[in-house]
């Protein structure tokens, strides 16, 4: 009997051990998140996906065919270590498909998917690629020396007019271009005019991006990310509306997928919005939020986002819905950020975030504590906020800005140098 229980205790230890093991190395996957995939620590400004395959650009080209595990260099014909900060794919739906690469040298183009590069920069002023983009058997470049337009898949450029465009777009016969505005063409390129309508706020801010919506619908919804926030139009860029609210950043890239549509941000992550853009929500659980995300991409059934040094994260779209949003990530911050200029003459822009919706007072003091100019006083919803404090004929000098909302109270102090 005493060893049948001495026995009983080492099959007691025995188990405790191996619990002890499981429990130790079992990997945790205690909620949806971010993942960073193997390409680390890398520059990406450009992602896209040519069938099973997706590329990366930064300082070279990297290949990943199994969703990210691996990356391989395909640098080929390159000439780096310029940046290659866009990606177009000529014929995508063919089995030949052609793809395009835009650096800081020039255009390379890759006929065997990315195995070998050939620079195509003949006809270009300038080769300083700021974006690509595909419209039919139509290839548009945006460069240092304006937009180039390409019938015979880079062999030769033309002039297509417009200047310091940074993105292209296209719904039916529309063809889109966003610079210091938005710009149409009904002709691909022959010709452009303003978009109708532009508001205010819109023409004064730098087009960083567009995503389309609904384009087999009759009222196609395009939107466009600025250094304003994003706006959206359901008439071809005829007219705008801002579509912010909750958008906590500066939306650097856009796309969507199903009734989804994502912002990727200036250091403040990755935005939702399933309702066309009159609400957005962050869905940044696991990543690096700190770095900008310069653009996306969707295979399969996982988004991919290539960021500046934290290189290729992805997460599953079944996750980033709003059911799949987790009440961490829901907005949380109270903020008065810093004016931009500062020091100013004679106005800037204050920019604010809301965490939840209320009354909104925001006034502005001189140095001897005077309210001087009521900037806001209204209720205002969660999100992203930017008012502009013109300061006319007031004096050189520091004021203080000081916003109220919820019982809660933040400063922060400007210069006004005449």
């Amino acid at each position: 009997m005493k060893y049948e229980g001495e026995f009983a205790a080492m099959k007691l230890i025995i188990f405790l051990a191996v619990s002890i093991v499981v429990l130790l190395f079992t990997p945790k996957f205690s909620k949806a998140q971010w993942i960073q995939t193997s390409l680390m620590n890398a520059d990406v400004r450009a992602v896209a996906v040519s069938g099973t395959n997706i590329f990366a650009g930064g300082s070279s080209i990297f290949l990943s065919t199994d969703s990210g595990t691996s990356w391989t260099a395909m640098d080929t014909g390159l000439v780096i270590p310029y940046l290659v900060s866009s990606f177009a794919v000529s014929g995508a739906s063919t089995s030949s498909p052609i793809l395009f690469a835009g650096a800081q040298n020039g255009v390379y183009r890759s006929t065997n998917s990315g195995g070998n590069w050939t620079a195509v920069n003949t006809g270009l002023i300038d080769t300083n690629v700021h974006a690509l983009g595909v419209r039919g058997p139509n290839l548009f470049v945006a460069a240092g020396g304006g937009v180039f337009r390409s019938t015979n898949n880079g062999i030769s450029w033309t002039a297509a007019g417009l200047e310091a465009v940074n993105a292209f777009a296209g719904i039916g016969a529309y063809l889109f271009a966003g610079g210091d505005s938005v710009f149409l063409s009904l002709n691909d390129g022959m010709s452009w005019t303003p978009a109708s309508t532009v508001p205010t706020r819109l023409s004064r801010n730098v087009v960083f991006a567009f995503a389309v919506k609904d384009t087999n619908s009759s009222s196609p919804m395009l939107f466009v990310g600025t250094g304003d926030g994003v706006f959206l139009s359901t008439n071809y860029g005829a007219n705008w509306t801002p579509a912010s609210n909750g958008l906590t950043s500066t939306p650097l890239t856009l796309a969507t997928s199903g009734t989804n549509l994502f912002a990727g941000t200036a250091g403040g992550g990755v935005f939702l919005s399933t309702n066309n853009g009159s609400s957005w929500t962050a869905v940044n659980a696991g990543l690096k939020i700190s770095a900008w995300d310069y653009a996306f991409a969707v295979s399969g059934k996982d988004l991919y986002v290539g960021t500046g040094g934290t290189g290729v994260w992805k997460r599953p779209l079944s996750e980033l819905t709003s059911s799949g949003v987790s009440a961490s990530e829901k907005p949380v911050t109270f903020k008065l950020e810093r004016n931009y200029p500062n020091p100013f003459n004679p106005s800037t822009i204050i920019s604010f975030i809301l965490a939840e919706r209320g009354m909104v007072q925001l006034d502005v003091f001189d140095m001897l504590g005077r309210k001087i100019q009521v900037l806001e006083h209204s209720v205002m919803d969660v999100g992203l906020h930017r008012v502009q404090f013109d300061a006319g004929n007031l004096a050189s000098g520091i004021y203080t800005a000081q916003l109220i909302s919820n019982n809660a109270r933040r400063e922060l102090k400007m210069i006004l140098s005449r």
